[in-house]
C-alpha cells in the first residue's frame, strides 16, 4: 500500500467517525431550542449544555410568572431534548469562573453562548437608591423562587405603589400585587412570597409610561388578564385617551386589537363607580420619572414626573419629548420595570454599545483558527426583546448557521470535549450537577409543593440543591 493511500485511508476514516463536540452555555430557552434544531440537523453531534445554577430552564422557571403554567409547558419538549444519549447537563459551573471562553474554544468544535440578561436596567436619576424603590426583575425572581433575590427585602405596608414601565414584565408585577391569596395559593410561587404578599396593604397601584396607549409594548393577553381581576378596578384617565379612537383604523391588526381593548375598558371605566373594590390598578401615560422624593431616612415618599408629548408626523415616528410641566405621584414603592441588560462573563467576550456580544447573524467575530468558533443567540445577543416564540427563532437560526459550519469543517482532529473541561472545572467546584441531579431536584420540588396542595414548592438555597443532587 502506498503512503498516499494509506493518509487517505487514515483520513477518510477519521472524518467519517468524528463526532463534533458543541458546548452550549445557558440553560434556558435559547440554549435549549439551539440543542433542539442542532440534534434534529446534526445527529451526529454531541451536546454539552452548562449552567451557572444547578437547575435548568432559565427564564422558563425564574422569569414567568406563577399563574402561567401552560408558558412552562415548554419544559416538556427540553427535558426531551436533555434526555436524548449525545446531550448532557452540567449545571452549577459559573463561566469566567470555573471555566474560561478560551478553555471551551479550545476543547470543543463549537462554543454557543446563551446565558442571557440578568441585571436590571437603571434610569440614573435622583435616589434611586433609595429603600423601597425595587427592580421588577428582582422582584419576579424574588417571588419565583430565584436562589440570588430570595432574600429581596420589600415593605408592602404603604397603600400606593408605582411600576415604571408598561411592558409584560410590568404587567407581570402588577397582577401578581393585585391577585387575590386564594389564586396564587394553586401556583408554584415561592411560600414565602405566598406569606409576604398575604400580609400586603398595596391597594392603589400606578402603572407609568412615557408614551401613550398606542405604543404600550404589553400584549393583548397580559392586558387582559389585568383587567379581569376579582375585586379589582382599573381606572383610565380620560385626557390619555384624546384622538386615540380615531386612530384605531389605521392601526395593523394585534396594535388595532390592544388598543380596541384599552378604549373598551376606559368606557366601561367611566360608567362604572369606584366604590366597592379591594384594589386598583390605574396606567397613566405620557410621563417619565425625574427623580425620586424621600425623607430623611432615605425612605421613599414619592415620584417628581415629567409630562411628556408625542412629536411626529406618523405614529411610527412618534418620539416622547418631556416638556416643563411636571407633577408629583405620592407613594411608598416604586418597580423599576424597563428591561433587562446582560453581564460580562468572561473578560475575553465584546459588547457593543447596546450593551450586546457583538455578532453577526450570531457569529461572534473574534474567532481564531485554532479554536472553535464562537456564537450567540437569544437575549445575549439580540437583547431582551419579544417573548419566548421570538428566542425561539434566533435560536433556530443561530443553530442553522452552527450546522452549516460543523458540515463544512474539515478539521480532523478530535477534541476533548467536556472530559477535558472537566478537569479545569474539579480544580475549585467539586459539585458539578448532572441531569440525575436535576431529577432529584425536581421530584424533592413536586413532593414538599403536593404538602401544600402546589404544582411546587421550589428549592431557593443553591447549598440545599446541591445536597439534594447529589
Amino acid at each position: 500500500m502506498s503512503f498516499k493511500l494509506y493518509k487517505l485511508l487514515c483520513r477518510t476514516f477519521t472524518t467519517s467517525t468524528r463526532v463534533p463536540q458543541v458546548c452550549i452555555v445557558g440553560a434556558g430557552p435559547a440554549g435549549f431550542y439551539a440543542a433542539m434544531h442542532l440534534t434534529k440537523n446534526l445527529p451526529q453531534v454531541k451536546i454539552d449544555i452548562i449552567e451557572k445554577l444547578p437547575v435548568p430552564f432559565g427564564l422558563i422557571r425564574y422569569g414567568v410568572a406563577p399563574d402561567h403554567p401552560e408558558v412552562k409547558n415548554v419544559i416538556n419538549q427540553f427535558t426531551k431534548v436533555a434526555q436524548q444519549p449525545n446531550v448532557n447537563f452540567y449545571g452549577n459551573i459559573t463561566l469566567g469562573n470555573d471555566v474560561k471562553i478560551s478553555q471551551l474554544r479550545q476543547y470543543y468544535d463549537a462554543v454557543l453562548l446563551t446565558y442571557g440578561a440578568e441585571e436590571d436596567r437603571i434610569l440614573g436619576i435622583e435616589n434611586e437608591d433609595a429603600k423601597n424603590v425595587i427592580a421588577a426583575r428582582s422582584f419576579v425572581g424574588w417571588y419565583n423562587g430565584l436562589p440570588s433575590d430570595k432574600d429581596l427585602k420589600i415593605d408592602l405596608s404603604g397603600h400606593t405603589a408605582a411600576i415604571l414601565g408598561q411592558g409584560n414584565v410590568a404587567l407581570d408585577v402588577a397582577r401578581i400585587l393585585l391577585s387575590s391569596i386564594e389564586e396564587l395559593k394553586k401556583t408554584d410561587i415561592t411560600e414565602y412570597a405566598l406569606n409576604t404578599l398575604a400580609e400586603s396593604k398595596v391597594k392603589e397601584l400606578y402603572l407609568i409610561g412615557r408614551r401613550g396607549p398606542l405604543q404600550v409594548a404589553f400584549t393583548i393577553k397580559e392586558l387582559r388578564e389585568q383587567i379581569k381581576l376579582k375585586n379589582c378596578k382599573t381606572i383610565w384617565r380620560e385626557q390619555d385617551f384624546v384622538g386615540v379612537e380615531n386612530a384605531i383604523t389605521n392601526l395593523q391588526r394585534p396594535r388595532k386589537r390592544l388598543t380596541e381593548l384599552m378604549v373598551k375598558s376606559f368606557k366601561e371605566s367611566q360608567t362604572q363607580s369606584n366604590v366597592g373594590f379591594d384594589k386598583y390598578f390605574k396606567p397613566i401615560f405620557f410621563r417619565s420619572p425625574r427623580k425620586f422624593i424621600v425623607n430623611e431616612k432615605k425612605e421613599l415618599t414619592g415620584i417628581e414626573l415629567t409630562c411628556n408629548e408625542l412629536q411626529g408626523e406618523t405614529l411610527e415616528e412618534k418620539k416622547s419629548v418631556p416638556t416643563d410641566k411636571i407633577e408629583l405621584l405620592r407613594c411608598s414603592l416604586v418597580f423599576r420595570s424597563i428591561g433587562y441588560r446582560s453581564v460580562k462573563a468572561d473578560d475575553e467576550l465584546k459588547f457593543d454599545s447596546n450593551g450586546l456580544v457583538t455578532n453577526n447573524r450570531g457569529i461572534v467575530e473574534n474567532n481564531t483558527e485554532d479554536l472553535a468558533k464562537m456564537y450567540v443567540a437569544g437575549w445575549l445577543g439580540t437583547g431582551p426583546v419579544g417573548v419566548i416564540l421570538h428566542t425561539m427563532g434566533n435560536a433556530f437560526q443561530v443553530a442553522k448557521v452552527i450546522v452549516e459550519d460543523l458540515k463544512k469543517d474539515n478539521n480532523p482532529h478530535l477534541k476533548g470535549g467536556f472530559e477535558e473541561v472537566k478537569k479545569i472545572i474539579l480544580q475549585n467546584n467539586y459539585h458539578v450537577v448532572d441531569w440525575k441531579g436535576w431529577e432529584k431536584i425536581d421530584k424533592y420540588e413536586i413532593e414538599q409543593g403536593k404538602l401544600k396542595g402546589k404544582p411546587r414548592e421550589k428549592v431557593c438555597s443553591i447549598e440545599k440543591m446541591l445536597e439534594i443532587a447529589v
